[in-house]
């Protein structure tokens, strides 16, 4: 046994002689990470400047930043300032705003909770002056503001050298390279007096500050990916009349692509429609208030936007057990048909009021709608609940617009802020979701009206109709599904559809059957084209680069990204779809098909034709017959509708 121990020590010092003659290398930990006195060379460092703050962060992905969201940021930084406008305003505090000639009047809200605070402008004596506060300087009687996923802490920095009227900000982490960076960026801005690096859980620092003399005036959440686990303690840590920003980025499972998980995660099934976008709002608006009607508190929203590949809400929170009994009326069912996509809602509570002038809260009745579809016999589909109540403020919105639209050199994105704002004002504050264009038409198999001509023709049969900030072809409008398939009969009479190619149990063939017993017109009215769109502003968004969207999540350590990712997504695009035909498979399936070339005895191709020139060639039942040849076989295109130009191949419609 000794010769074997020997033998080993003897291995043992030759490595460690050999060790000793290599350059040192760091001290490594027990997990195999490099200690913290001596790290890896650090990546490049970028500098980027956004609105009036400058930050650095590394190049490698180890702090998430993205620049897709500068219009996010902007447009928060325009609603904060305008609820500071509001809160202090109550306080007799005026704000001065970067780019503003002279001091607005001061605004105050009126709202049960404030009312008596507004009071103490009128307590002022002539000749004193209003107080006021002004950006970079501390208000002692200003907002609180949390962000708690601050990461880079750029959006703090921001509302320090852009929002007035602020008493402090948390930036809130919990990743510890991102709260030293944070460090550093506070310092490089000098705005430490004002913003505040914190490293912690934001859902233990929430909770920490759940009592009231504690809780924040304004909340920032902006995660990666869904705010699900965030909303229990945001809506105990806000205070009472606060605000609420919240970001969702996972549009996938808010638009209906996994409805179990939007349960799950939101309380509430989201259904694939046209209207997906403004549905989402509506699931996150109904788990915001779902979540504090558990603590006797409930949602006031003032802005809810869906823009580029995520949804942002602005909601004030208050505390009211009698508003909290409201809340179930103003949830509501969806019943989306599968076939024709109408929908009809079903509230959940009805409120009503008796002799004395109390308010009587029951369940609703229901459902509004029969088995099967009244207009094309398919079956409903059920989604919710959400939120059925108006999800924007139109005074407030519009405040927020004027102040946008009279100092425009504020922000980067004012164009764009000015144009969603336009479209958001003009839309029908009753009407939840909306229809499309192309899904109208679609059903119908017919052409596609003008947006101005649907509009026209809703407006000239006693309608409401709006558009929608959430979708360009939207058409919002209070007209039952009745009327609206009416309108679209009356349409395809004008626009003939070829009756014969349609099946009898397609929902095109069972609307197209029924006479419409309203009279259509379609002549265009001078205000069915809105203002927004008149003035030309900038209202829906077009990706000004390519790979718009979300960015990869921060990795610790620095990761970058690699790359080969633009060619790993090519080779991943569509890899659910089924393979390529075969061409031999292909040309034997054309071979059934015949030519109606050879019929009409004008096809030269003879046996080289890929189509039979058999008189009892079989011909499936419900294919469009061919109205052209290609000229040989060996000349496939990789597509069947391709082999004839513009014209398309079987069992194409």
């Amino acid at each position: 046994m000794p010769f074997p121990f020997s033998r080993k020590r003897l291995c043992r010092a030759q490595f460690m002689e050999r060790k000793a003659q290599e350059p040192p290398s760091p001290p490594t930990m027990e997990n195999g990470t490099r200690s913290c006195e001596e790290r890896p060379p650090a990546a490049p460092v970028a500098t980027v400047t956004e609105g009036a703050a400058r930050i650095s962060f590394p190049s490698a992905n180890e702090v998430f930043y993205n620049p897709v969201q500068e219009f996010n940021r902007d447009l928060t930084c325009a609603v904060i300032t305008e609820f500071a406008r509001i809160h202090l305003g109550a306080k007799g505090i005026q704000i001065k705003v970067p780019g503003e000639k002279d001091l607005q009047k001061i605004a105050v809200d009126l709202s049960d909770q404030e009312e008596e605070t507004a009071g103490q402008n009128e307590n002022l004596a002539p000749g004193d002056q209003p107080r006021t506060a002004a950006v970079g300087e501390i208000c002692q009687e200003g907002l609180r503001v949390l962000e708690g996923l601050a990461a880079s802490g750029l959006r703090s920095i921001r509302f320090a050298l852009e929002v007035p009227g602020l008493q402090s900000v948390v930036a809130n982490d919990a990743s510890a390279r991102a709260v030293e960076l944070m460090h550093r960026n506070v310092e490089l801005n000098g705005v430490a007096h004002l913003v505040q690096p914190n490293q912690a859980d934001a859902r233990m620092l929430m909770y920490q500050h759940q009592k009231a003399s504690e809780r924040f005036d304004v909340i920032d959440l902006d995660p990666y990916g869904s705010p699900a686990p965030f909303l229990d303690a945001a809506v105990q840590a806000v205070s009472d009349g606060g605000l609420l920003c919240v970001t969702c980025t996972d549009m996938a499972v808010l638009a209906g692509n996994s409805g179990e998980t939007c349960y799950s995660k939101y309380g509430a099934m989201a259904l694939k429609s046209r209207a997906c976008h403004e549905m989402a709002l509506r699931i996150v608006l109904h788990s915001l208030d779902l979540h504090a009607n558990c603590y006797q508190r409930y949602i006031v929203p003032l802005l809810s936007i869906s823009a580029d590949f995520y949804v942002r809400v602005f909601v004030r929170v208050f505390t009211g057990q009698a508003k909290v009994k409201s809340s179930a009326s103003k949830q509501a069912l969806v019943f989306q048909c599968v076939g024709c996509g109408a929908f009809y809602l079903q509230r959940l509570g009805k409120a009503s009021g008796d002799p004395g002038g109390r308010v009587k809260f029951s369940a609703a009745c229901g459902p509004p709608v029969s088995p099967e579809c009244e207009h094309c016999g398919q079956r409903h589909q059920l989604g919710g609940p959400m939120w059925a109540e108006p999800i924007h403020d139109l005074d407030f919105v519009g405040q927020v617009l004027e102040a946008v639209t009279t100092n425009p050199g504020r922000f980067h994105t004012s164009t764009r802020i000015q144009g969603v704002l336009s479209v958001v004002t003009e839309e029908l504050p009753d009407v939840p979701l909306y229809y499309t264009l192309d899904q109208l038409s679609s059903t119908v198999h017919c052409n596609t009206p003008r947006l101005l001509q649907l509009r026209s023709a809703l407006l000239h049969a006693g309608f409401r109709v709006s558009l929608s900030h959430a979708c360009k072809n939207a058409v919002k409008t209070d007209a039952s599904p009745e009327a609206l398939w009416d309108i679209m009969r009356c349409w395809e009479k004008e626009c003939p559809v070829k009756r014969e190619r349609l099946s009898e149990s397609s929902p095109a063939f069972r609307i197209l059957a029924v006479e419409p017993r309203l009279k259509a017109n379609f002549n265009i009215r001078e205000d069915a084209n809105p203002s927004s769109r008149q003035r030309g502003l900038k209202r829906f968004q077009a990706n000004p680069e390519a790979n718009w969207g979300p960015r990869p999540r921060a990795r610790p350590g620095g990761k970058a990204a690699s790359e080969g990712l633009a060619e790993r997504r090519r080779l991943l695009q569509n890899k659910r779809k089924e393979p390529a035909e075969d061409p031999a498979q292909r040309a034997a399936r054309l071979k059934t098909f015949p030519c109606k070339r050879f019929k009409e005895g004008t096809c030269q191709l003879g046996d080289q034709c890929c189509y039979s020139h058999s008189p009892a060639a079989p011909v499936a039942s419900g294919d469009i017959p061919i109205t052209d040849c290609p000229e040989t076989t060996t000349k496939l295109s990789p597509e069947p509708e391709a082999a004839h130009g513009s014209i398309p191949g079987p069992g194409v419609d």
